[in-house]
C-alpha cells in the first residue's frame, strides 16, 4: 500500500527486458517502420489514451497502437505544483537516463515534467512517470503488460539511436467538438498552445520541434538575424517553414470555422469535474487492480454562461483600454468636482 500512495521510485529489480511482442512488430513491418526507428508518444487524459508512433524512412510517423490508460489523476488542466496530484499537459523529453528499469510500478519512465516553460511559469513537483501498477498519483499509469510492451519499444528505438523521445501530453484530443464544448474553460488560452503543436505534427506527420520564448511555446521556428530565444523574453522576430506555416494556418481557420458552427448549432460550454482523474471505459469491470477506485466516478459536467463570460470579457477589454489617470490628476479631479 506504501508503494501505491505515491509516484516515487526506488530501484529494487529489474523487468526490462522483454522483447516487443510479435503482433506489435507485425503492425510496424505493415506500416513501413522497424523496431529500431525512433519513436514519438502522444497521452489523452479525457480518452484516458496514450498513442505510440514510429518514424518511416521518409521521416514521417505513424500510428501504432493505442493504449486503454488504466488511470490517471488530478483534473484536466496544467500540473502547477507539487502535491497537486495533476498530470501534467505539455511537450517534454524522455532520455534514456529516465528510464528505470527497475521501479517499484513494475517499469516507469520519467516524462521530463518540468520543462523549460513549467519552470519558467513557477510550476513546481517532479517524478511524473508513465508506470504499470494501475496506480496514480499524477502520474500516467498503466498495467504491467502494457508497460512492459511501451518500455520495449522505447528501450529499442534507444538501441537503434533516438536520443530522445518526444512525448505530446494533452488535455483531450484537439477536435472542434472537444474545444467547443470546453471553449469557456480557464484553461483554453493556454490548451490553444498545445493545438498549435498539434496541429504541427498532424499537418506534417512530423515530430515537431519545441522551444520556449514570451513564456510560451514556439513550434518549428528558428530566431532570425542570430537573435536568442529565451522562456521569460519576448519573442524575437521567427522564421518558419512557409509551406507549414501555411497548412497550420488553413488548419486552425477550419477548426475555429467548425467550433463556431457547433457553438451556434447548441453545444454548450462546459467544464468537467473530476473527482480524482479518470481511466479508460475497458478497465470499468476489473476495480479492484485501480488505486482509488472510490473516485473514479464519471466527472461532473458543469455548464457554464456564456453570456457572462462574454460580458466579463468585455468589461476587462474595455478597462485595458481605458486612459490611464496619474493619482496626482486624479486627486486634482476629486478636488475640483467637490468644489463643484
Amino acid at each position: 500500500a506504501g508503494l501505491l500512495a505515491a509516484c516515487q521510485e526506488t530501484r529494487t529489480g529489474a523487468k526490462a527486458y522483454r522483447p516487443i511482442p510479435s503482433d506489435t512488430l507485425a503492425l510496424m513491418e505493415k506500416n513501413g517502420t522497424t523496431k529500431n526507428a525512433p519513436v514519438l508518444i502522444r497521452a489523452y487524459k479525457k480518452e484516458a489514451e496514450l498513442e505510440v508512433w514510429k518514424m518511416k524512412s521518409n521521416g514521417e510517423y505513424v500510428h501504432i497502437k493505442t493504449f486503454p490508460m488504466c488511470r490517471w489523476s488530478g483534473q484536466l488542466g496544467p500540473k502547477t505544483r507539487e502535491g497537486d496530484r495533476q498530470v501534467p499537459e505539455g511537450f517534454y523529453s524522455i532520455t534514456p537516463a529516465q528510464m528505470n528499469p527497475n521501479s517499484n510500478y513494475y517499469l516507469s519512465f520519467n516524462v521530463g515534467y518540468p520543462n523549460q516553460l513549467d519552470r519558467a511559469l513557477g510550476h513546481t513537483g517532479g517524478t511524473i512517470m508513465v508506470h504499470g501498477a494501475c496506480s496514480s498519483a499524477g502520474c500516467f499509469s498503466m498495467t504491467d503488460a502494457q508497460i512492459a510492451e511501451i518500455y520495449a519499444i522505447a528501450r529499442t528505438s534507444f538501441a537503434g539511436g533516438q536520443r530522445a523521445i518526444q512525448m505530446q501530453s494533452y488535455p483531450f484530443r484537439m477536435t472542434p467538438e472537444n474545444l467547443a464544448k470546453h471553449r469557456l474553460d480557464q484553461n483554453m488560452a493556454f490548451w490553444k498552445q498545445l493545438k498549435e503543436g498539434n496541429d504541427h505534427f498532424e499537418v506534417t506527420q512530423k515530430e515537431p520541434r519545441v522551444a520556449f520564448c514570451g513564456r510560451r511555446y514556439v513550434f518549428n521556428a528558428a530566431p532570425g538575424d542570430g537573435q536568442n530565444m529565451d522562456v521569460n523574453a519576448a519573442c524575437p522576430t521567427l522564421k518558419h517553414n512557409p509551406e507549414v506555416a501555411l497548412a497550420v494556418a488553413e488548419k486552425a481557420d477550419e477548426d475555429n470555422r467548425k467550433v463556431a458552427e457547433l457553438a451556434d448549432s447548441g453545444v454548450k460550454p462546459v467544464r468537467l469535474v473530476y473527482q480524482d482523474g479518470g481511466q479508460h471505459p475497458s478497465f470499468s469491470s476489473r476495480v479492484a487492480e485501480v488505486s482509488r477506485p472510490e473516485t473514479l466516478a464519471p466527472p461532473a459536467e458543469i455548464a457554464l454562461d456564456e453570456h457572462a463570460a462574454k460580458t466579463a470579457n468585455a468589461t476587462s477589454q474595455l478597462a485595458a483600454k481605458a486612459p490611464v489617470v496619474s493619482p496626482a490628476l486624479a486627486m486634482s479631479a476629486a478636488a475640483h468636482h467637490a468644489a463643484e
